[in-house]
């Protein structure tokens, strides 16, 4: 259920950044929640929508979209597969299945990461930098379906270290991506800012709003695969994020009309397109950064998953050859284990 509440700042609310402020009022139960409601266009100040780094003042209406969530019990660890690559007193680095939500949702109270490190780790070995029982061990986020490495952390001062590396642009993270289409040249760089849909508040978009962020991903091209009698062929590609926006990679690739293949939300193009998939063509193959004790500098790869593998060999012979780039990854893209 969702209701509409009207607050009312004081003047001990002077100065103080939107976010905070409604965190500090009881709005939201944290910054962070603050944070992301601020920037799906469901805070107003005045009667029109700010960032959250909006510095309100004695006297503001701030109104805002409070939504009523079912009680639900303390978060409880369930004995969920975790693959995991590394792990120390600090932090793990696993890969993650696809259909494994990252923490609860209105729609998925259990069965998460979240649920997973609880169970492996206890409750009281995971960080909570973020305030919020339902965040613990988590310090950045795949997709559902995205699948492949990510980190998480045990300890608080683990946890905000990598946070503000993740912030920094410190933590290298490289994803494999399948788009409709051929793309012509090398290498590319898609500098475009990222809000929620206006129309459509599940999706994000390219866009200047006020909730707009700086978005940044980088690309290289490793293979690409003629057409076809239904499709207008396909680019393997190498992508880099120095930003980490909501659906980043999927909503800049559709942006440049070159889709993600197999994405239900922002993919384009007739059921035989998809190569049969049920889920983007999406993963997170390379890690790479500072340990934030130790500083040793570590280094993580996760070849494709089965399913990307077999959507690739079911358009082998259409392989105009690997680029350079991609012969340089060729034991990642299991090139030798095709057909």
């Amino acid at each position: 259920m969702t209701r509409i509440v009207s607050y009312t700042a004081t003047t001990a609310d002077e100065g103080t950044r939107l976010d905070a402020c409604l965190a500090a009022c009881g709005a939201y139960a944290s910054r962070s929640q603050a944070a992301s409601y601020i920037e799906e266009g469901k805070v107003f100040v005045n009667g029109v929508t700010v960032p959250k780094k909006h510095a309100v003042h004695a006297g503001d209406t701030i109104v805002y979209e409070a939504v009523e969530t079912p009680v639900r019990s303390t978060m409880r660890g369930e004995d969920i597969p975790l693959d995991i690559r590394y792990e120390d007193d600090d932090l793990l680095v696993i890969s993650k299945q696809a259909g494994l939500v990252c923490h609860p949702s209105q729609d998925h109270w259990d069965g998460t990461l979240v649920n997973a490190l609880i169970f492996h780790c206890g409750a009281d070995h995971l960080c909570n930098v973020q305030g919020e029982d339902d965040r613990l061990g988590i310090v950045h986020r795949l997709d559902r379906d995205t699948t492949g490495l990510m980190l998480a952390a045990k300890t608080d001062i683990a946890g905000a270290a990598l946070m503000d590396d993740i912030r920094d642009r410190a933590v290298d993270r490289h994803y494999l991506t399948l788009v409709q289409g051929v793309i012509p040249h090398e290498t590319g760089m898609v500098d475009a800012p990222i809000m929620r849909a206006p129309t459509e508040r599940t999706r994000m978009a390219v866009g200047d709003g006020l909730s707009a962020r700086d978005a940044i991903t980088t690309f290289r091209v490793l293979e690409r695969f003629e057409p076809g009698a239904k499709d207008d062929g396909y680019t393997l590609l190498d992508c880099k994020l120095f930003t980490g926006r909501t659906h980043q990679i999927r909503v800049h690739m559709n942006y440049i009309k070159h889709a993600c293949v197999g994405d239900p939300v922002y993919g384009a193009g007739h059921e035989s397109t998809q190569l049969g998939l049920e889920r983007q063509f999406l993963h997170s193959y390379r890690l790479e950064f500072d340990h934030p004790t130790t500083e040793e500098h570590l280094s993580f790869a996760d070849a494709l998953p089965d399913d990307l593998h077999e959507a690739l060999c079911l358009i082998a012979d259409r392989s105009r050859g690997l680029t350079e780039a991609g012969e340089e990854m060729r034991d990642l893209i299991r090139v030798d284990e095709r057909p």
